[in-house]
């Protein structure tokens, strides 16, 4: 363990020989105290425990070095960073168009489509396109939000309120569901239902007679 070197990262620690002040703030492996040693001494202490000695706090003066196994403290903190990034949730913001004179049956079925990414935890970017003589009647637009937002009301809220933009009127709906509690609920839906599928496939096998 002695001979563990570092790769030329600079983020990366100063450990072992390549710690260069007279002199460290010593911290033990347990976290205890050992007080202000010379680098020769703290150096000694690490060969003896077997484990690095590992510069914690480089602005400090003099410096806090902690004797540790420096080869697992990394292994352990990369495992914790990837299940941070692996639990980590990115807001998406999706985008849906409508028109204003929209059909019955298609506005259901966009707002299908909202409701649906509402529920994941995203945001819906909602644009109302206006064509022509439309753009002379900004409250159809208007109205179509009211409405949608009101539809949907149960799973999001209004984030930032309809503004004109151009030929489009824009609204952003945003949910009451955190990304990560949507993802934490998917995934224990998901065990549910393969623990349905499993327990369905051995009842299946239990109830099949046997051959004579």
């Amino acid at each position: 363990m002695w001979c563990y070197r570092g790769g030329p990262i600079s983020a990366e620690p100063r450990i072992n020989d390549r710690i260069r002040v007279p002199e460290v703030r010593l911290v033990g492996p347990s976290g205890e105290q050992v007080g202000i040693v010379p680098l020769a001494k703290a150096l000694e202490l690490a060969q003896e425990y077997d484990l690095d000695l590992v510069e914690v706090a480089a602005n400090a003066r003099p410096p806090v070095c902690k004797l540790m196994d420096y080869g697992k403290f990394k292994y352990e903190s990369a495992m914790k960073a990837r299940e941070a990034r692996k639990n980590q949730a990115h807001t998406v913001i999706k985008e849906m168009k409508l028109r204003p004179k929209i059909d019955p049956h298609d506005y259901d079925t966009k707002k299908g489509h909202v409701v649906r990414f509402l529920k994941q935890g995203d945001k819906v970017k909602i644009t109302i396109m206006f064509r022509g003589r439309e753009q002379s009647r900004p409250e159809l637009g208007y109205r179509l939000l009211q409405r949608l937002a009101e539809d949907v009301q149960d799973l999001g809220f209004v984030e930032s309120n309809p503004k004109q933009d151009g030929r489009n009127m824009i609204m952003v709906l945003g949910p009451h569901k955190k990304k990560t509690e949507a993802m934490a609920e998917a995934r224990e839906a998901q065990a549910a239902r393969k623990a349905e599928r499993q327990g369905g496939s051995t009842a299946d096998a239990a109830e099949e007679p046997a051959e004579a």
